[in-house]
């Protein structure tokens, strides 16, 4: 019994690096990026400009893990920090990002920095341009048992044919993106594109895998529920949606939040435009002072519904107070989760 779950364990762990080796030498199949549910929880990853949306100091951290069902296939921790500075006349920002995959068979480790402009249009429109600068850190761990190595009956008991010396255990490469985003005071939009310069991150020697651009597009506003049963402000619904194209893959977000008080409920499916959904996603929050609290479930609704046990995310992030002078620098009115 052992052997047969040690066995499904390493299988697991080679497929994830075969299919790694794969797009490093298969140009045609191209990498994606790490993506999160509650992507306004993570905006300094959404969309460069975003940083010093808030005008205070912020600090944010995320959490994913992916797939549970298969074991640790891929778990994603995120933190971040920004905050607006007059003296630059816009915002800046840190990203720190560790994407682990298959149990640390294949780790990616990502230290951004970004500067975000904000230029008032007109008294109630403004729009910000954001510079993203990345370093990227990949590490494969080629600790593992390839399918040649395998005994049907006493496990991994050969010595492998394959050669590891064909194969680089680390890649590190410089990255750069740039974002804008538009807004007015209930409504809001914004472009991103991500790995300008589309660096190459194969692991194999003498071959290239290269990282496609990232394409984003998000928009948003904010409608206010008047009634005689809530007291002005109190209820609140703000639409979203939210586009990324990466080389042939593509993701459309859509749905919804609702606020009322400190209290927050999301709902919204993600989907390609040939209309394959992926994931119906749920989300709880809550807002006391600065501080804010979500938690998401993705429910696959696809083939691999029955399979993967879906995804958990959870975003906490902190405010720090500080003194602004309203009249000159407009908060973005956009979701926090």
């Amino acid at each position: 019994m052992r052997i047969v779950v040690k066995m499904n364990i390493m299988v697991k762990r080679f497929i994830i690096v075969l299919s790694a080796l794969i797009i490093g030498s298969w140009s045609v199949i191209k990498a994606q990026d790490a993506h999160f549910s509650q992507f306004y929880a993570n905006s300094l990853y959404l969309n460069p400009a975003f940083a010093g949306a808030e005008k205070c100091p912020r600090v944010s951290l995320n959490y994913r893990n992916q797939w549970p069902a298969l074991g640790p296939t891929y778990v994603t921790y995120s933190a971040s920090y920004d905050q607006h500075l007059n003296a630059l006349q816009g915002g800046v920002g840190l990203h720190l990002m560790n994407d682990v995959q298959g149990g640390g068979t294949i780790t990616t480790t990502m230290i951004s920095g970004m500067y975000s402009y904000t230029l008032p249009v007109t008294n109630r429109f403004f729009m910000a341009g954001g510079f993203q600068a990345s370093y990227i850190m990949k590490a494969i761990n080629w600790d593992f048992v390839f399918p040649n190595m395998i005994h049907p009956l006493y496990g991994p008991i050969y010595a492998s044919l394959e050669n590891p010396d064909v194969v680089n255990d680390h890649r590190n490469y410089v990255d750069f993106s740039t974002g804008l985003i538009a807004f007015s005071e209930k409504t809001f939009f914004g472009v991103a594109v991500h790995h300008l310069t589309q660096p190459s991150e194969s692991f194999l020697r003498g071959s290239d895998a290269v990282l496609p651009r990232k394409f984003t597009a998000h928009f948003g506003t904010e409608v206010i529920i008047n009634s005689s049963n809530f007291r002005r402000g109190e209820l609140k619904i703000a639409p979203q949606l939210l586009f990324h194209q990466q080389g042939q893959f593509q993701q459309f977000n859509w749905g919804l939040y609702i606020a009322r008080r400190q209290v927050v409920a999301g709902f919204w499916l993600r989907q390609n435009f040939n209309f394959q959904y992926d994931s119906f996603i749920m989300l709880a929050g809550f807002k006391q002072d600065n501080l804010r609290f979500a938690y998401s479930y993705d429910l696959t609704v696809s083939r691999l519904k029955n399979s993967t046990y879906g995804a958990h995310e959870v975003s906490v992030a902190y405010t720090f107070g500080c003194h602004i002078k309203p009249d000159k620098l407009k908060i973005i009115s956009c979701p926090s989760f």
